[in-house]
């Protein structure tokens, strides 16, 4: 139910902005590619007096770390992304694929994999959906705090083999992201998401 709209001091009249769920009728719905991560989904929707049909990469979900030490730095990787033909700076993150895996471990997991790092406090810090035009995924940033090494050291291939791994000042994160030198959406949301917790 929509929110009642509310007077700020101006008089003008606002809402609580909110996203909001909505059911269409789905006439057919086929994948269209069988991916080894995921699939290409297309739909035909009924919307309005329209049929719509759309293509979309239907995900998993994922889940994305916001590791910060005791010196406020975050722990950020680097690694080799094909469909961008860069090596971008990112926080530890990975999919959803483990069926019945609640996504705090998945979190828990992904340190522990990408950072051989585990953190003694965890919380949810925000969740964004990522490209909702083109794809369903959902992805949860968690915030961990008191960081020791993992008793493990995890073996690492493909892409993941020659992570680079940097700790920097959570500032100093902010300030790539705002000159454009840091463009990964994830990182970028995660490092001003945290400035935001701690200044508050």
């Amino acid at each position: 139910m929509p929110e009642a709209p509310t007077s700020d001091s101006q008089g003008s009249s606002r809402i609580e902005l909110r996203d909001e769920p909505y059911q269409p009728v789905v006439l057919s719905s086929e994948v269209v590619h069988s991916g080894w991560a995921w699939d290409v989904r297309s739909d035909r929707f009924a919307y309005g007096d329209d049929e719509i049909t759309r293509e979309y990469v239907a995900h998993t979900g994922a889940v994305a770390v916001l590791a910060l030490d005791d010196d406020d730095r975050v722990l950020l990787i680097q690694q080799y992304r094909h469909p961008i033909r860069y090596r971008d700076w990112e926080l530890p993150a990975g999919l959803l694929d483990i069926a019945g895996e609640e996504p705090l471990h998945a979190a828990q997991r992904e340190l522990a994999e990408e950072a051989d790092l585990v953190a003694e406090h965890w919380e949810p810090l925000v969740t964004t959906w990522t490209t909702p035009g083109g794809n369903s995924e959902m992805i949860r940033i968690y915030l961990a705090r008191g960081l020791s090494a993992a008793t493990e050291v995890f073996a690492r291939e493909a892409e993941e083999a020659d992570i680079r791994i940097q700790r920097v000042p959570l500032t100093e994160a902010v300030e790539g992201v705002l000159a454009g030198r840091l463009r990964n959406g994830i990182l970028s949301l995660g490092v001003l998401a945290a400035e935001r917790r701690l200044r508050g």
